[in-house]
This record gives structure tokens, sequence and C-alpha cells, in this order.
């Protein structure tokens, strides 16, 4: 039994570093053509008037820290023709009072068509000195539930959804919205998020790029530059990515609407509406295309205190197993293709069942070495698998943001990066499997979870 069950987590090691080095390729030959591209595209510009007008919506509970600074960036965005819906979700805090003091708002009776059921809507304003902002306050329903009142009050073909916490930099409009000029047949694109943590932000525009001093959102910054820059960059090369981030993502309204708009009973709004929206286009039989785009940049707050990591990461694994759950008809389907036949699978073995594996892993291992199962060279085989490749992985992330992007420029923060790359694998990604496991056995108890309370700092925002 023990020589089967070595033998079992040794081969799922080996799979799950094989997939990931294959999107690492993947993801190099697509930055290396992006690369490309970017050399043109910092020739010197003016706006086509061929760019289609986008509906910015921000989604807003209990945000009177970050709501204004956010509302800000998208203000600052340089874009032909766009709006701003921010939707107040029954917020218990000042987030209306802070919208209402910053950009002067006012009451305005306006009509919009129902397309998709929400929660009453309570009241509708526009502001007196932004005259392409609007802020709707409804009754608490839910970050999907909010995302749908403001495709109803949307004006535009395509529609960006943005969280309350995020900054956007002033090009990430019309970096997003390229695929759709070159592609009619594009429905959705995602682009970068970064942790905004130790960077400035005045008035609503990033004026500096640094680290974050505490040492949990810096081991958060290498999770999202691995994500990011070689897991959602390699699916999307074959139009296999399963989730945008609900940070930023750019959507087409009416396909949105015909798969049935966000929905509302579930934590992960946001993978669950890029699955449904594969699944719904492949059984229609429709040509399409979800694209990443890795050069808009998002930046937003991440976690600092374990209480709320925790709540994060057992969140995201609920929101991943309710996803995969409620499409099964997608894996294998006759129309699959590579969203059905490659990366739902992946998606359910290494993330959805990932936990156990690898938590399960580390528990046996070290176990069966210590009552003397196994031999230290099996133990050893299984340490480099599990963190000698994790490390291999993280820093090769960070090589890609190098060499592609070079955000951070300082010496001193490439050296801080790299010490973590190695830190993060001791420890931290451990933690992540635990947490996740919890999460993927509350989904099997189906068991009530509520969001809980993201501590806000802002500390990164300075006041204009």
């Amino acid at each position: 039994m023990t020589e089967i069950l070595t033998e079992a987590f040794l081969v799922y090691f080996i799979a799950l570093n094989g997939v990931y080095l294959l999107l690492n390729v993947l993801s190099t030959l697509s930055l290396r053509r992006i690369n490309r591209l970017r050399e043109l595209n910092e020739l010197p510009q003016t706006h086509t008037t061929l760019e289609p007008p986008i509906s910015v919506l921000v989604p807003a509970y209990n945000e009177e820290t970050t709501i204004a600074a956010t509302v800000r960036s998208v203000l600052q965005l340089t874009y032909p023709e766009f709006e701003i819906i921010v939707i107040n979700d029954g917020s218990r805090d000042g987030t209306l009072e802070v919208l209402q003091r910053e950009f002067a708002l006012l009451p305005f009776p306006e009509a919009y068509r129902i397309q998709l059921p929400t929660e009453p809507v309570r009241g509708i304003y526009r502001s007196t000195t932004h005259p392409q902002l609007r802020v709707i306050d409804k009754a608490n329903g839910g970050k999907a539930d909010s995302l749908n009142a403001g495709i109803n009050a949307s004006r535009f073909p395509l529609f960006c959804g943005v969280d309350a916490d995020s900054i956007l930099q002033r090009n990430s409009l019309q970096q997003v919205v390229q695929p759709f000029l070159r592609d009619p047949h594009m429905i959705a694109t995602g682009g970068t998020v970064r942790a905004a943590n130790g960077c400035e932000v005045k008035d609503g525009y990033l004026t500096r790029v640094d680290l974050p001093r505490h040492p949990l959102a810096r081991f958060q910054v290498i999770e999202y530059l691995r994500a990011f820059l070689f897991g959602r960059l390699g699916w999307s090369s074959v139009n296999g990515i399963l989730i945008i981030s609900g940070a930023f993502g750019l959507f087409k309204k009416a396909a949105v609407i015909a798969a049935g708009g966000y929905r509302r009973d579930t934590i992960g709004e946001d993978m669950e509406l890029v699955v449904r929206l594969h699944r719904h286009m492949r059984e229609q039989g429709q040509p399409y295309r979800i694209e990443f785009v890795p050069d808009p940049v998002c930046w937003t707050e991440v976690p600092e205190d374990l209480r709320t990591l925790r709540n994060q990461r057992v969140r995201w694994q609920r929101g991943l197993s309710e996803s995969l759950s409620s499409h099964w008809p997608l894996m294998f389907s006759r129309r699959g293709g590579w969203p059905g036949w490659v990366a739902f699978p992946y998606m359910v073995v290494f993330e959805w069942l990932g936990p156990v594996f690898e938590f399960g892993g580390y528990l046996f291992f070290l176990y069966a070495y210590a009552a003397g199962l196994i031999s230290w060279q099996a133990l050893a085989v299984f340490l480099f698998l599990a963190v000698g490749m994790g490390v291999l992985l993280s820093a090769s992330g960070l090589m890609l943001e190098e060499l592609s992007f070079h955000l951070y420029t300082r010496k001193r923060h490439l050296a801080i990066l790299a010490l973590y790359v190695v830190l993060e694998n001791l420890g931290y990604r451990q933690l992540n499997a635990w947490w996740r496991l919890v999460g993927l056995a509350q989904w099997l108890r189906q068991k009530e979870h509520h969001w809980g309370t993201m501590k806000r700092k802002g500390n990164w925002q300075k006041e204009h």
C-alpha cells in the first residue's frame, strides 16, 4: 500500500509540474509576440474613433476607504468614450456619502431597461462635475447582483467590471479592448492584476510602484506574477482560459445577457460566468474567443492579515468548486474543444482536487519517512517535485515579469522578490493548500459561507 501511495503522489506531482512547464513555454511564446506588438503600439498614436464605447461598472459594498480613489482612477483613463456606473450595494458604511461629497451627486430620475433580475434600485444619481459618472443605490444583493444592475443601466455594447478597491492604469481600457478590434468573435478579455500595497496613488493616478512592506503581501506579489504571466497567458493562447478576474474584465454585453448574466447564488461569480460563456457558445455552435491581455494593469489591495487572507482563499476554492460542478456537461463534450477537453479536466484534477493531493502528499511522505516506510531518496524526490519545482516556476514568473514589463525597477526590488520566490515554497504555499482544502470541505458539506470583511488600509492613497 505504501508503494502504491508513493508512486501515486509522485506521478501526480510530475504531471502537475509538467503541465506548469508546458504553460510556461506557451506563455513565453505569447509574450514574444506581444512584445513585438508593443513596439508598434509605443509609436505615437491618436484615437482611431473605431474603439467601441465602454461602460465601466464598479460594484461597491462598504468601500468608503477606497471608492473615491477608484472612481478617480477610472475618470483619468485615456479612452475616447466611456461611462462610469458605481453600484452601491446597500453599503452600511459611508460609501454613498463619500461619493456624494467627492463627486457632487444629485438625484437623477432615470428609467432603464431591466434585462436581468436584481434587487430593488432605491435611487440613481448623476455627478454634476463629471457627466459620465452615475451612481446606482440599491438594496444589498451581492456583487453579482450589483453587476447585473450595472448591466441593466449601461448604455454601451461593452462593459468592464472593476473592483471598488482597485486602481487602473491610464491606458488600461485602450489595451484591454485591442482584441475586440482585431477579432469580431471576441466576447471577453481580462487584464493583469497586481498588488497595490506599497505603491503610491494620488488623485486616482498611480505615481510610484513599490513593494509591500508586509511579508504576506509580498508572497501574494509572487503568486499574482505566476498566476497571470504564465497561468492565464498560457491558457489564453489556446482559447482555454476559464477565469477572468472580477477585479478587471471586459465583456461583450449581448453575450453575457444571452448567457443569463451573473449568477447570484455563487461565490465565484467571475469564474462561473466565464465557464458558462464557454459552455453556452459551444452548445450554440457559435465562434468566439476569450483572451487574456497581460499589458493592462489593475492594481488592487491584497490582504495583510491571516484571517482575511484565509477567508479569501477559502472563498476562492468554494467558487472554483461551484463553477466546475455547475458545468460538468462542458467536460469532454462533443464540441468542448480546448476548454472542455483540456482546460476543464486540468482545473478539476490540479486546481479543484489539488489541495487533497498536495496537502495529503506532504502528510504522507513526512509520516512514511518518520515511520521508516520509505527511503530518504524517495522523500528527496518528493521535496524536489513539491518544493524545488515550485521555486523554479515562481522564479520563471518573476523572470517573465522582468523581461517583459519591468515594473519593479530597483535592484532591491528584484533581490527581495527573489528571496520571496524561495520563502513562498517553505510554508506559505502549504498553508494555502490547507485553506483550499478547508474551502473544498465546506463546499462538500454545503456549509454556508460568508464573504467576511476585507480589512482595507488604503495607506497607498494620497489625499488630493
